[in-house]
């Protein structure tokens, strides 16, 4: 950490067009791995080759797209309020605001995405992108394609002429390293993707420092699916079917996978129940990314299976094969009074898993909805007129979540400027940002206000005469213009 520190400063006086051409030299690294990055990938987490390509060039977009972001500049927010000496009974202060790095970084890799979460993912290039220096954890599960990437940001770093130590990587598979990191004094923010109980050991770490820090820790959800009587009356099979195929994308190793479904006992109910049954066991099991997440899985499924008042509606055909750390796809029902007093069902198991409550009325749905905690997503499928009955349902979900999705499910996201992948805790330790998308930036700055600065010793983006041609709110307005002119 004290290299990262070191190279803090030097790192902050560069161009924003160094550090997109930085970004930018960082894809083409990547890029020129070929496919020994891929098969790598795939050897150490049995993820198919088409996932980890797939996967692959979102990690190279998400880099230009954050190489762009730089170029561009308006995302330091520069807000300017004129100053006017004149002005009675007292002078107005001139007031110009801006967002700064925050300083060195430590970037956990998360397990279920070696590339797009990883060393080359968004926590780290969105802290480049802010000017913070990088010290990533590498996730156990996956050295040597961390390796591999690590090299080729290093590269990247020596042909940009970069500060030395403006990124480096270290291994552990314990929590000691991981600790120290947090602890270290040098450290000013953490970036974080995994289990609660990984996300909350950093964050207490980190609040009790003599300087705390923010732990930006995404620590998944079950992200409830609200089923309304509508949407299951017009097509229930069809959104059975569909659900299975979002439990089982990727192993069900994914943070928004549908872990929970509410909706109100009925008769097209029972459809969508039997679609999903259907579904699930003609789902083969697959391999997971490694044992200690497959023990976990079905130490979960075991428990849940156990819980009296819960019911296993479906489970693979096939058996599933511990040798080969396979896991099956199992779907459990129960009622919203179980839910209720069985809290672990509120919790994630994380794998190709989820539990449908039956609810006996409106009220009692409305109810377990209250009982929810913090989520990433929630999906509600519905009609544009139960949208208009049942709003007040809507208005509680919103309470509960970063991201509601209409007739879908949280699988699958576009990587994009207005994508918030982020939620109430225990989804997140803070829900004000993104750890996914170019808003991920901001959790890497921070404000410095400038009051009454001579213009020579302002930063270029707050000055009169704005030559970086970004946006900036001055007295009240969003514009481009010099000011003056």
């Amino acid at each position: 950490m004290s290299g990262a520190a070191a190279a803090a400063a030097p790192y902050r006086a560069k161009t924003t067009e160094q550090v997109a051409n930085f970004l930018e030299r960082i894809a083409v690294e990547i890029e020129s791995l070929g496919d020994s990055l891929v098969q790598t990938a795939h050897q150490e987490s049995g993820l198919p080759l088409s996932r980890l390509q797939n996967e692959r060039e979102r990690t190279i977009n998400g880099v230009r797209i954050f190489a762009e972001l730089a170029r561009d500049g308006s995302w330091v927010s520069a807000r300017i309020d004129i100053g006017d000496p004149s002005r009675k009974p007292a002078p107005k202060p001139d007031l110009r605001t801006m967002l700064i790095p925050i300083g060195p970084v430590v970037v956990f890799g998360a397990s279920n995405f070696p590339l797009a979460i990883s060393v080359a993912g968004n926590d780290t290039v969105g802290a480049l992108a802010a000017g913070c220096p990088v010290v990533i954890k590498a996730h156990p599960a996956h050295p040597g394609t961390s390796d591999l990437v690590a090299g080729a940001i290093g590269r990247a770093v020596i042909a940009c002429g970069m500060p030395d130590s403006v990124f480096s990587m270290v291994h552990g598979a314990g929590y000691e390293v991981g600790l120290a990191l947090v602890r270290h004094p040098d450290t000013k923010a953490v970036a974080f993707t995994g289990s609660l109980a990984g996300g909350r050991a950093l964050f207490d770490a980190a609040a009790a420092r003599p300087e705390p820090i923010p732990v930006y820790a995404e620590m998944g959800s079950i992200n409830p699916v609200i089923l309304l009587p509508g949407a299951l009356a017009a097509g229930a099979e069809q959104i059975g079917a569909a659900y299975i195929r979002s439990v089982t994308m990727g192993v069900g190793q994914f943070c928004t996978n549908p872990g929970l479904v509410l909706g109100v006992a009925s008769q097209p109910l029972e459809r969508f129940v039997a679609a999903a049954a259907r579904a699930a066991e003609n789902a083969a099991p697959a391999t997971m990314l490694h044992r200690r997440i497959r023990d976990a899985f079905m130490k979960g499924v075991t428990r849940n299976e156990a819980t009296p008042g819960v019911k296993i509606e479906a489970r693979s055909r096939v058996d599933a094969q511990s040798a080969r750390t396979e896991a099956p796809v199992v779907i459990f029902s129960t009622t919203a009074s179980v839910l209720e007093a069985e809290a672990h069902l509120s919790e994630e198991v994380f794998g190709p898993t989820s539990a449908i409550v039956k609810c006996r009325d409106r009220a009692e749905l409305e109810h377990a909805i209250g009982q929810l905690t913090g989520h990433l997503t929630a999906s509600v499928h519905g009609t544009p007129q139960d949208l208009e009955e049942y709003s007040d349902l809507i208005a509680m979900l919103e309470n509960k979540v970063g991201r509601m999705i209409f007739n879908g499910f949280g699988t699958g996201l576009e990587v994009c400027s207005a994508l918030h992948h982020g939620g109430p805790y225990p989804a997140t330790t803070d829900s004000h940002f993104t750890s996914i998308g170019q808003g991920g930036i901001f959790r890497f700055a921070r404000p410095l206000c400038y009051q009454n600065f001579p213009q020579e010793a302002l930063p270029e983006a707050l000055r009169d005469r704005n030559t970086k041609n970004i946006w900036r709110l001055v007295d009240g307005r969003m514009t481009q213009e010099h000011i003056g002119s």
